[in-house]
């Protein structure tokens, strides 16, 4: 994309974003209100379908025609409310949904996991940069317009949640499980592009499902795995990890997604996490913020939750939390019958069955679906791969860039002088390498896989001391860029001796990866770029050879060294 055409397509962003003017009335408003078409719907619906209305189940399109059968037998009996998408492909998906409502005597709500896009499950589309990325950007127009083409991505392939986003405050860097999923570790940063994110989605139709309530930024313990615990007393939590939930609840977010998370500060019962807890979800959630929209658990398969309440007991304790819609039950009948059992024991009463379902029938009507329409199966991915949406997506990598230190050997580099290009932790010639060698006259490149040996890095070494000019890219080639390199221990090192070397450092990886890269912080001019994407790629060489300015801003403190806010 050259200057003038990005140029033009961020003004007509801008005017598209004065000009917006919503005229869809907010989920939460509607919540309450008398419903002729949710009512009737009530009305004829068995006790049991009323209950199967609050659970959704996991489908997927890469799992074989029984899988994808036996999915269909619980649409139809005994009638879930909805389904929640994981991996397969985009044309596959838009089939299998329309042959899953039709199959539902009431439409199905179809939900996915987002925070990047449909990337982030599906084959063939669109990967957004991560919000950790995101979180560096200062135009958050470019946020809202992301979360506009998102849901249009979603709307197309007939899907109506997106469980996203995600508005931890991730201010633990070792988090095994939030980490470049955050905007980051400052509250307000976090909270504003969330918003932005957020009105993007909720603009377009879509509803979101803000996580994970009351914040799962500070913990140590994957909750796939384990239950965490946050030993914080209220006034922190209140002041802390609450501080988006509360602000966003304001600006009418539609969902929220619990967190399996421990925090005796709200709830002292052993061993019990915030989607299991009432004084949680009804006491603090639902009472003390007005929350109005729906709530939906985490995945009920997860050992956050169900290591401690097994066999079902922990789906029923969920709906007598205060969940609206449980996700991914290990058993949905078993909990559906167990619920019946509950009900009659006096543990949870009709009237908050039934409130819970009718809040879900809303969002339905909310949604459309009063009216369904089957997906259209042709020219899906071409579609979802529209070039607008590309250029998007690089505007919003060129946005990101991020120089730390200092740019002074940027812009002292000479094209005509003998130049080293070294690509660390790949294993052929990166997209950066590519778009930057045809800029100098004199230059050779290098790479070095995660792995390289002794003998190529002291290779590699001897030869650097030929040329006037070292610059360095370093590549983390994970889909999920985590908060530590998988570099071995000679390669990390190589890194310290490199940046003695007034040397440009290109990181493509996660920041706080340099709390493990001692030495770094002797780099004159390091350019930060969150992760691993052509996109960044072409955006930092733009930087280097000065077709771009870059205007992002570190947002997490990593060490003395690399603050929040951080930027040229």
């Amino acid at each position: 994309m050259n200057y003038l055409k990005r140029t033009l397509f961020l003004a007509c962003l801008l005017i598209s974003c004065l000009s917006f003017a919503q005229n869809r009335q907010p989920f939460v408003e509607t919540v309450g209100l008398k419903n002729k078409w949710a009512d009737a719907i009530f009305k004829k619906m068995s006790r049991r379908e009323r209950i199967a209305q609050l659970f959704m189940v996991r489908a997927h399109t890469n799992k074989g025609q029984a899988f994808e059968d036996s999915i269909a037998k619980v649409i139809q009996k005994p009638r879930v409310g909805g389904l929640v998408f994981f991996q397969g492909g985009p044309g596959r998906q838009a089939a299998l949904i329309n042959r899953y409502q039709s199959l539902s005597k009431i439409p199905l709500l179809i939900a996915m996991d987002g925070e990047w896009g449909l990337g982030m499950r599906l084959d063939s589309t669109i990967s957004y940069p991560y919000q950790m990325t995101l979180g560096a950007i200062q135009n958050n127009q470019l946020i809202y317009e992301m979360g506009k083409q998102i849901a249009s991505d979603f709307k197309r392939l007939g899907m109506h949640v997106n469980f996203a986003p995600d508005v931890d405050i991730n201010n633990n860097p070792k988090n095994p499980v939030i980490g470049f999923r955050s905007f980051g570790d400052d509250k307000y940063n976090v909270t504003v592009k969330a918003g932005a994110y957020m009105k993007g989605l909720q603009d377009e139709g879509i509803l979101v499902s803000l996580k994970h309530f009351p914040g799962h930024g500070d913990t140590d313990v994957d909750s796939h795995l384990d239950l965490p615990q946050l030993l914080f007393d209220r006034k922190r939590l209140d002041s802390l990890e609450l501080y988006p939930f509360r602000e966003l609840i304001k600006q009418n977010a539609s969902g929220i997604m619990t967190a399996h998370i421990h925090i005796p500060a709200i709830d002292s019962t052993a061993h019990l996490p915030v989607t299991l807890s009432k004084p949680a979800i009804t006491g603090v959630l639902k009472g003390e913020l007005g929350f109005k929209g729906l709530v939906f658990s985490d995945a009920m398969e997860m050992k956050g939750v169900v290591k401690f309440f097994h066999d079902g007991e922990a789906d029923v304790r969920a709906i007598i939390a205060g969940n609206d819609l449980v996700e991914l039950s290990q058993n949905t009948k078993r909990a559906i019958k167990l619920v019946r059992k509950a009900i009659r024991h006096n543990r949870i009463t009709w009237d908050q069955i039934n409130a819970s379902v009718k809040k879900v029938l809303v969002a339905k009507y909310w949604l459309g679906l009063d009216h369904p329409k089957a997906v259209s199966t042709e020219n899906v991915v071409e579609d979802l791969n529209d070039s607008d949406a590309w250029m998007l997506n690089q505007c919003l990598a060129d946005a990101a860039v991020t120089i730390l230190k200092s740019d002074s050997l940027i812009k002292a580099l000479d094209f005509k002088k003998s130049t080293a290009i070294v690509s660390l932790g790949v294993v052929s010639s990166s997209t950066f390498q590519a778009a930057l060698k045809p800029k100098f006259t004199h230059v050779e490149t290098f790479i070095l896989p995660k792995d390289a040996s002794a003998v190529d890095i002291a290779s590699l070494k001897s030869q650097l001391k030929d040329f006037d000019q070292i610059i360095v890219s370093i590549h983390d080639m994970r889909r999920r860029p985590w908060s530590t390199l998988d570099y071995n221990s000679d390669l990390k090192l190589l890194i310290a001796d490199l940046a003695k070397m007034n040397s440009i450092l290109c990181v493509f990886a996660n920041p706080y990866t340099f709390a493990g890269l001692p030495g770094i912080e002797q780099c004159k001019s390091i350019l930060m770029n969150y992760q691993q994407s052509d996109e960044l790629e072409k955006a930092s060489v733009r930087v280097m050879t000065g077709q771009l300015k870059a205007s992002g801003k570190l947002p997490v403190t990593v060490n003395s060294f690399f603050k929040y806010g951080d930027g040229m």
